[in-house]
């Protein structure tokens, strides 16, 4: 049970950040889907099923963010869809990078405290009794 919610967890983190990272591919410029997906490789994102990044293009075009096309003049063969952000996407990128921003900055500081925290007790923590309960403050 345990896994499976550390799986869940971890696939929200990597769909939230194949978000972002697909808004901020196409605010550079538009793409076919098959662009993105080699472009996610550059930010540690290269395992990701094609088929759920597929969904995630399509979610992302359903809110608005993005919009497709159908391209078949610059393809040697079927036509492929060209993704391209909109303003709306533009204003959910730039939310989301002040949020990674302050995400980090949190990170950093419980990193840091950590770190100074290891340094000061050499890895142990503070002593406790095994097995115990906690006592009733009632």
């Amino acid at each position: 049970m345990r896994r499976r919610r550390e799986e869940h967890g971890r696939w929200r983190r990597t769909a939230g950040m194949a978000e972002s990272t697909l808004l901020l591919m196409l605010h550079q410029r538009p793409a076919h889907g098959y662009t993105l997906l080699e472009g996610l490789g550059e930010f540690g994102l290269d395992a990701m099923d094609p088929s759920a990044v597929y969904r995630i293009l399509r979610d992302m075009e359903d809110r608005g963010w993005v919009t497709s096309s159908w391209d078949d003049e610059e393809t040697l063969g079927p036509p492929r869809r060209v993704y391209r952000i909109t303003d709306t996407g533009d204003e959910v990128l730039k939310s989301g990078m002040q949020d990674l921003d302050e995400t980090r900055e949190m990170l950093d500081r419980l990193v840091h405290q950590y770190r100074a925290h290891m340094l000061v007790c050499s890895g142990k923590h503070y002593p406790r009794v095994e097995n115990s309960e906690p006592e009733d403050q009632g």
